[in-house]
Order: structure tokens, then C-alpha cells, then sequence
């Protein structure tokens, strides 16, 4: 997402809507009953975001329908936030099973591990968002002005610290969550709890929720797979002997920015101090806590904590949060980061299990002419007693395989010619924005081109002896440059 994605400093509404929504209720379930169009009202749409669902249309035929005086091809996008990137094979399965019934075929995994169906049409958003809690998944706070989903370093070579790490992850996700029942009842046809809902409370968020939305990562050492210093909230796993001490906290980063506006800039976050990990969750909360109460409501490009933080000094926020938690934060520790990209192949861990992290262009996963990535990664889960991992890289990491599966796991690879022997380092290290056709901000093509646009670029680096160097690149279809 870029910064652009408000309703900018002349007018602003989005407070008004969600003052109003009560809790995020708005008039969604009346715009789903709506069969005389495929879109929603213009106001849920901003709410739709807080239950994890964008409204989009495809534009490559926008202009045809308009001209033939039709409505757009709306569709919708839902994201299934997984905390800390780590889910079951039976969960990979049921995502991978949706994404050909109730969406456009292919399942896209997300910079910020989690999964994307695209192209759900109204009329099935609400039995797939039923599918989705069986499987014990949910996309509340997905998008929106709140906490978006807690990711967190997915390999587990240090096994023992990246169980805690996992464990924190998800914690910090539930204590962070909106509170309001109004996901419930609109979507799994719960009924209203205790009267009406207007005396519902959101304990953290009150009814205007955050100024924008929230981002939360947890990087464990050696490894900022992650980009810890990159987001509003990071922690940065303290290590010794193989214990987790706690971690370094650091606040104030976001790298988005509004082409043309020199008010609006990229920020890497600083770093506030050491804390344990029974003070980690009450840190974090208030340092939430003093963007919601003190972030700019009045112009949705300036509205980050990196700009809260910019504006007041890190020696202020750091003195609110202190005297809001309680909590006192001690000197950063030593720490030391040596690379922040995937490690791609067969990883064993301290535990003895191995992992395969396998590369996934542009994190879609579908079945292209011979490579068959999406029927190969189905046959290895029904089989595959560990679980997978998002990588915020857009990868996936098949997980915990015992010694004995090692072989059956490798031959399914071959078999389906999807490990990562055919893929260039170029390629390994490359990654796109979604940009044309479902993106409103785009200008110009970028996921659909840059595998193109890397065939051209192979011939020449193996012409300079230079295929086997790792060099990243990205492409955005707009300034924004979320990729």
C-alpha cells in the first residue's frame, strides 16, 4: 500500500465514517444484500478494509464497460493474516481449495505473511470469509487503521528462540486485535451480544481507531528478513547462550511516501531501548497507544507514526511511553544482522528438522503451462506433517520435515519441477507491487511485466559472468513504491 491511499488534508471523513460506523458495522450487511450491483457504498468500502476486504475492479476492461455505458467488473480482495507467517498444512490446503472455488484460481502469500484471495465477487465474500474461520484463520485487522497482522522472522534455524518468538507473535496479534463483535455477526451470522451494539467499547482503539494503520515486526538475529527498522513497531530478538532475553524496541519507520509531496518522505525507526519479554506487549501497546492519541487525524498523508515521531523527538515518545506503561526502558543491547533476504533450499535446524524455503515469483502461487507450482505445493501438503511459513519475501518455507520425509518432500519438488534450481539469483531476489489491473494507483505495469522484463536482464548478466550474484530488484507501477 502506498501513502496516497487516504482521503488527503482538504476534507477529511474517515474519522466521521468510523465515528459512526458503530464499531465497524456501517451499513455493510445492507450493501451485501444489495443484489442490483456488484460494488458496495462508497463508506464500507473504508470499513470493509478493518475486516480484511478491498473493493477493486479489473482495468484492463474499465474503459470497454464505461463506454458501453456498464458497470465496472468489480471484485474483492480478501487477506488472511497469519501471525508470525506460520500455518498448518491442513490451513494451506483450505486457502489453496478457496482460491479456486470462491476466487480468480491463484493464491497470492504477501510481504507481510499472509494470504490474498483476489477476485471474490460480492456475492461469494461472505460464505468464503465463513470458510476461512473453519479453518481456524480470520481477516479482521488485516487492512484498516488499526494493527495489521504481527509478522515475524519464519525460519527456524535457532528452533528454541523461534517457538518463543512465534509464541510472542501471536500473542501480540490477539492483544492488539479490534475487540468489536460486528466481524462476527456480519460475516458468521452471530447474533448481537449484550443488547445494542452501541454499548459495545473498543478497550484500545475507541471508536475512531488508529489515525492509520499499524505495522509490527519481529526480527531475529542474524537474519532482518523482516526489514525490522521499516516499520511502525519492531522488536529485535536478543539472544544469549540460545536464550531469548527480550528485545530491542525500536518505533518510527515507514518507507511510503506521496510523489510530488516533499512533506511525505521514507523513515527508518529508532530504537527506544532494551526491554524483557514479560514487559514486551505492554510496551508495545502504548507505543500504539501514543500514535493513537497523538498522530494526525486531520491529514491521512501525514498520519504514520514515523511522522508522529518525527514531529515530537524519539527522547519524548520514549518519555510518554515510559510514563504511560510503567515500564522503563534499558540500554539496547548488542545485536548483529548479516543478511535480509530468504535463504533459499533445504535449512536444518538446531532441532534436527529440516525446511525447504522455496522461491514464489511475485508470491502467486498457480499452475503455469508446465510448472505446476500450485497442484505440486497441494500434493506435498497432503502429505506433509510440519506446517509452512510465510517469508515476508513473498516465499514459502515448507517446515519442520523430519529426516525420515526429507526424501519424499525433495522427490515431490522434482516431481513437479517446482524447487528453485531453474530460477536465476536475480530472479530469487526480485519482487513487484500487484499494480495493473486491480490496483487503483497504478500507473503502469509492474508484477505482470518484471518476469519479462528478468528473462531480458539473464541474458546479459550470464553474458558478464554475473548470473550467480544476488542482485535485488523491484518495480512499482506507481511513485509510491510499495514493493
Amino acid at each position: 500500500e502506498g501513502e496516497d491511499d487516504g482521503a488527503g488534508s482538504v476534507e477529511m471523513i474517515d474519522d466521521d465514517i468510523k465515528t459512526e460506523s458503530n464499531y465497524l458495522r456501517g451499513n455493510i450487511l445492507e450493501s451485501l444484500a444489495d443484489e442490483s450491483t456488484g460494488k458496495i457504498l462508497p463508506e464500507d468500502t473504508k470499513l470493509t478494509k478493518f475486516h480484511g476486504i478491498y473493493q477493486q475492479d479489473n482495468r484492463d476492461v474499465r474503459a470497454e464497460l464505461e463506454n458501453a455505458g456498464k458497470e465496472r467488473a468489480y471484485s474483492f480482495m480478501i487477506r488472511v493474516g497469519i501471525p508470525g507467517g506460520v500455518c498448518t498444512s491442513e490451513q494451506y490446503l483450505r486457502m489453496s481449495a478457496l482460491a479456486k472455488s470462491h476466487a480468480n484460481g491463484f493464491l497470492k502469500l504477501t510481504t507481510r505473511q499472509a494470504f490474498q484471495l483476489h477476485g471474490v465477487i460480492k456475492g461469494k465474500l461472505k460464505p468464503t470469509m465463513q470458510e476461512i474461520n473453519k479453518g481456524l484463520m480470520d481477516t479482521l485487522a488485516a487492512c484498516g487503521d488499526v494493527c495489521r497482522n504481527v509478522i515475524a522472522s519464519p525460519l527456524p534455524i535457532q528452533s528454541e528462540v523461534h517457538d518463543d518468538v512465534l509464541k510472542f507473535a501471536r500473542k501480540l496479534s490477539t492483544h492488539l486485535k479490534p475487540q468489536t463483535t460486528a466481524y462476527h455477526e456480519i460475516w458468521l451470522d452471530k447474533k448481537i451480544v449484550g443488547g445494542h451494539a452501541n454499548a459495545e467499547q473498543e478497550p484500545l482503539y475507541g471508536p475512531t481507531y488508529l489515525p492509520r494503520k499499524f505495522k509490527v515486526a519481529i526480527a531475529v538475529p542474524p537474519m532482518n528478513d523482516v526489514d525490522v527498522f521499516s516499520h511502525c513497531l519492531g522488536y529485535i530478538a536478543i539472544i544469549v547462550n540460545g536464550k531469548l532475553l527480550g528485545f530491542n524496541v525500536a518505533a518510527g519507520g515507514g518507507m511510503g511516501m506521496t510523489h510530488g509531496n516533499v512533506k511525505t518522505y521514507p523513515r527508518l525507526s529508532d530504537i527506544l531501548g532494551f526491554v524483557t519479554v514479560e514487559q514486551a506487549i505492554a510496551v508495545g501497546e502504548h507505543i500504539m497507544l501514543v500514535q493513537r492519541d497523538h498522530g494526525d487525524r486531520t491529514n491521512r498523508k501525514h498520519a504514520r507514526l514515523k511522522y508522529t515521531m518525527e514531529d515530537h523527538g524519539v527522547d519524548w515518545y520514549r518519555a510518554e511511553v515510559e510514563k504511560r506503561s510503567g515500564i522503563k526502558f534499558g540500554a539496547a543491547r548488542p545485536f548483529k544482522f548479516t543478511s535480509n533476504g530468504d535463504r533459499f533450499g533445504w535449512n536444518q535446524s538446531v532441532d534436527g528438522t529440516f525446511s525447504y524455503t522455496m522461491f514464489v515469483e511475485h508470491g502467486r502461487v498457480r499452475d503455469e503451462g508446465s510448472y505446476k507450482l500450485k497442484t505440486g505445493l497441494e500434493a506435498i501438503a497432503k502429505t506433509h506433517k510440519g506446517d509452512f511459513r510465510l517469508t515476508a519475501n513473498q516465499n514459502l518455507i515448507i517446515g519442520a520435515v523430519d529426516p525420515t520425509d526429507l526424501s519424499g518432500i525433495a522427490a515431490l519438488l522434482q516431481q513437479y519441477g517446482i524447487d528453485n534450481g531453474k530460477h536465476s539469483a536475480i530472479r530469487l531476489n526480485s519482487m513487484a507491487c500487484v499494480a495493473l489491473p486491480t490496483c487503483a494507483l497504478a500507473m503502469a505495469e509492474s508484477e505482470r511485466y518484471l518476469p519479462v522484463l528478468i528473462d531480458k536482464i539473464d541474458v546479459l548478466l550470464e553474458k558478464e559472468g554475473l548470473h550467480k550474484d544476488a542482485i535485488v530488484i523491484r518495480m512499482s507501477g506507481c511513485p509510491n513504491g510499495c514493493s
